[in-house]
């Protein structure tokens, strides 16, 4: 009997990647500080060099933050960094600098939770399975939403923008992309008045959410071919307002899809440097993906040969 593989752990639904998220810093010095010199992210050198807007890579991920008045997710950021130590070394390096703001972090056995000169919160973890091997990278984004609409946000998910969600301990789980979610968990905690941050997301069916979010009236803007907006999480059934969040949508044949990001390796110093290890790469595992077909290319080599075959 040939092996029997689980096809569905290989689904990702409609939503296929977690691109960015958007958030007005007012200091692009103090972003700098924290992203780059203390979570050890890259700069993307290519777009938005100049002083108004920073992309920050992270993986196949980024951050967008323009200038302008500080916006707080209402929520928080998991990402994946590797080198637990270094990072909490880079972290107390800037901790002097960005005296005085809402910086901070905390360091955990599998995790370190930081926190932005305007308050937004990161929870950092080591590369692991738990994320479907993601050794760089954003794997979720967590907001926190009012009691009693998880199930409807995870309802929307589904029917309007056709991926895959759940709901368990109080949470949806909304896939957006291998080893990605985003999370909305129900908490009795008064709402903070949303600011006007958004996340981008790729989907590979461009024209059905489109036509979901004009039939409930709730699409806010045709931005061009290849995207377009809306805010509001509505329950699927009544049209109810959930929650409140902007959408980037792109289809995957906008031009940025895919588009190859620069990520530094934070250990390369002036004062360790090593020719060639600029760029982070992730470090080298034994891979075994199975192959069914080496017993029978063993039989035809030793047949044609009179040799063994020798291992690959």
């Amino acid at each position: 009997m040939p092996k029997q593989f689980d096809r569905s752990a290989e689904d990702l639904g409609n939503i296929v990647g977690l691109e960015h998220v958007n958030l007005l810093v007012p200091d692009q010095g103090l972003a700098t500080l924290f992203y780059v010199s203390g979570l050890g992210l890259t700069r993307d050198p290519y777009l938005m060099t100049s002083v108004d807007n920073m992309w920050i890579n992270v993986g196949r991920s980024q951050f967008h933050l323009p200038t302008g008045k500080a916006q707080k997710l209402r929520g928080r950021t998991a990402l994946v960094i590797p080198d637990h130590e270094l990072l909490v070394k880079r972290l107390e390096n800037v901790t002097k600098a960005l005296g005085g703001t809402k910086f901070a972090f905390t360091e955990h056995a599998d995790r370190v939770e930081a926190t932005c000169p305007w308050g937004n919160q990161y929870i950092v973890y080591d590369p692991s399975e738990r994320f479907a091997g993601m050794k760089l990278g954003m794997p979720y984004v967590e907001f926190d939403v009012p009691a009693g609409t998880a199930k409807g946000i995870a309802g929307f998910y589904s029917e309007v923008l056709g991926t895959m969600t759940s709901v368990k301990d109080g949470a949806a789980h909304v896939l957006v992309g291998y080893g990605q979610e985003l999370v909305f968990r129900e908490t009795d905690t008064p709402q903070a008045a949303y600011d006007g941050h958004h996340i981008q997301v790729y989907v590979a069916n461009f024209s059905k959410p489109h036509r979901e979010l004009v039939e409930r009236k709730i699409l806010t803007e045709e931005s061009n071919q290849y995207q377009y907006r809306f805010n509001d999480i509505v329950d699927p059934a009544s049209g109810k307002k959930l929650f409140e969040i902007e959408h980037e949508i792109r289809s995957i044949t906008h031009p940025l899809y895919a588009r190859p990001l620069v990520n530094r390796n934070p250990r390369q110093t002036n004062r360790n440097y090593v020719q060639g290890r600029d760029g982070w790469v992730p470090e080298l595992e034994d891979a075994d993906l199975g192959d069914i077909r080496r017993e029978m290319r063993q039989k035809r080599y030793e047949e044609a040969t009179g040799r063994p075959l020798a291992a690959d």
